[in-house]
């Protein structure tokens, strides 16, 4: 009896120790390619730049202050437009798209949102190039817009040519967080509120949206963040006519080595995606709260 419940006791004290070695690769994982990689951004941004690249001695406040001079500040402003913008397009072609989604057959559920993520299996770079056979002054959608007496049109190298890449280029992470709130929506709501009396739009607007609205936040922050770092699509289709933060930052550690100024950009951008993702889980936190 006693050599039992020693033996239970052990198993039992074996459990903390497993869950332990369960999270050391992820903890790892976690130290190798998150805090260290932060601290050192941190630390470069407190330091000057070397003459020839690299960092170097004393530590020094002025990278911080430089960030918030005007022409960084209207970047960075640019860039938050640029990405704001492309989420709101993408919401607006993503919760429709969800919602037909959900409408579907179960095989064809299956087959749209194989479509959906399908671009993903091509390398980001190819579909990048491919607007700039789309947009530039020979392309087709130029070409398609002079034979109907439009054209041609100068889209490369534009705003709005940015903004129309990011949305394609970050649109499935909008489509997919949308559809898994509407599959877990029970339809009996729409069709009391239906029966109620409501119409289309006021049913969009008082059960359809507030029931899907953390789906709906997560899709946007799934697109604002990664438009917001962005550089290769402001540099392919933009042309360097409209920079934008990522370009920035990957400038000061590529092209002028300055690593501290670099640091410090990035150390700006991250504080705003820390709010964001805040402001993100408190609206998600209420949600909850008025879905109870």
């Amino acid at each position: 009896m006693t050599s039992r419940t020693s033996a239970g006791v052990r198993r039992h004290g074996d459990g903390p120790l497993l869950r332990a070695l369960a999270s050391v690769p992820a903890l790892t994982y976690l130290v190798i390619l998150m805090a260290i990689p932060l601290a050192l951004v941190i630390a470069y941004a407190f330091l000057t730049a070397g003459r020839f690249g690299g960092v170097q001695g004393p530590v020094t406040l002025d990278n911080i202050t430089r960030m918030f001079q005007p022409l960084y500040l209207e970047i960075l402003v640019s860039s938050v437009v640029n990405a704001g913008i492309a989420t709101a397009f993408a919401f607006l072609i993503g919760f429709p798209a969800a919602l037909v989604i959900t409408r579907l057959s179960p095989t064809w559920q299956t087959a749209a949102l194989v479509a959906v993520v399908l671009p993903f299996w091509t390398n980001f770079l190819i579909r990048t190039y491919a607007w700039i056979v789309l947009l530039n002054r020979e392309g087709f959608l130029s070409d398609g817009l002079e034979l109907v007496g439009l054209g041609p049109v100068e889209f490369l190298y534009t705003r709005q040519a940015i903004i129309l890449g990011l949305t394609y280029a970050y649109i499935p992470l909008m489509v997919l967080p949308i559809y898994a709130s509407l599959q877990r929506l029970d339809p009996q709501l729409l069709e009391a509120a239906q029966n109620l009396g409501a119409g289309p739009w006021r049913r969009f607007r008082t059960v359809l949206l507030p029931l899907t609205l953390p789906g709906i936040i997560t899709g946007c922050l799934f697109v604002f963040i990664p438009s917001l770092g962005n550089f290769v699509i402001p540099e392919l289709l933009g042309g360097g006519n409209s920079q934008m933060i990522g370009n920035l930052i990957r400038d000061q550690f590529l092209k002028s080595r300055d690593w501290p100024f670099g640091s410090a950009l990035s150390l700006m951008v991250l504080a705003l995606l820390v709010i964001i993702v805040m402001l993100q889980a408190s609206a998600s936190r209420r949600t909850r709260k008025w879905g109870a």
